[in-house]
This record gives C-alpha cells, structure tokens and sequence, in this order.
C-alpha cells in the first residue's frame, strides 16, 4: 500500500494511481459502506466512486483514514506520517533535491511546494503523492 516503502512503480502515475485506487476499493468493499463513512471524514458519494473504479479527490489523510480501516494498520497520523518519511528516504536514494523531483513532475508544483508537502508544512492531496511517489522511487537505482 502506498504508505509502505516501494522500490518499484508501474510505468506511468496512472497506473501507480489505479494501483491504489483499486487496493483502497477493496478496503471499503471489505469493511463495507457504512463502516468506512463511519469510521473516515469521507462523504458516502466518495467511497461509492471507489467502488464504481472511480479514485475521487482525496487528500493524503483522507486515503490514510481508508487505509487504516484494516486490521494491523495503525492510526492514519501514522499512515501519513510513513508515507512521506519514505518519500524522503526514497529521494535520499535517489540522490534527488526537490528541485529534481519538480524537473520530473508532470503536475504544476514548484520546488518549494514540493519541499512543503514531503515535510508535511503544507496539505497534499493523494494525487499529488502519487505524482511526487511515481518520479522519486522511478529515480531510485
């Protein structure tokens, strides 16, 4: 799941991105609707676009919340928190900067930005993470 360390990605972010979208549809389809509007912030419209194949606009927490409604996954502070400390791992291997990772982005972010969301100083959505896992661990040797 994307919070655990990757050493690998599929060829482009949309695959990375079904990739997730499928594994978090299952989640939800396991636990059920109502435990997952329950148990996260997310609207019900939301976690049924999951289940239609659909990965609708998520934060990083938002999907953190989804993830951690499995058994032995902890709380979603921690999801997040392991999710961007592997970021920055993966840029360390990489021998990346953040202005590398915005060379490489095909999202609209600079490098401050980037340095901002991997720090977690500012809000990242899932897409975004995606994007940012996709060209860091694509860069790894």
């Amino acid at each position: 799941m994307f919070h655990e360390q990757r050493t690998t990605v599929p060829d482009t972010p949309a695959q990375l991105r079904a990739e997730y979208r499928d594994e978090l549809a299952d989640i939800v389809d396991e636990h059920g609707l109502e435990t997952a509007t329950a148990e996260t912030s997310l609207e019900p419209v939301d976690l049924e676009a999951l289940g239609n194949g659909d990965l609708p606009d998520l934060s990083l927490e938002q999907a953190a919340e989804i993830r951690s409604l499995e058994e032995g996954v902890r709380d979603p502070e921690t999801v997040v928190t392991m999710a961007c400390e592997h970021l920055l791992m993966g840029m360390s291997t990489a021998v990346m900067d953040v202005e590398a990772v915005e060379s490489d982005l095909e999202l609209e972010m600079d490098a401050k930005e980037v340095q901002q969301k991997i720090e977690r100083r500012a809000e990242m959505s899932f897409e975004e993470y995606v994007h940012l896992q996709h060209v860091i661990v694509g860069n790894m040797p």
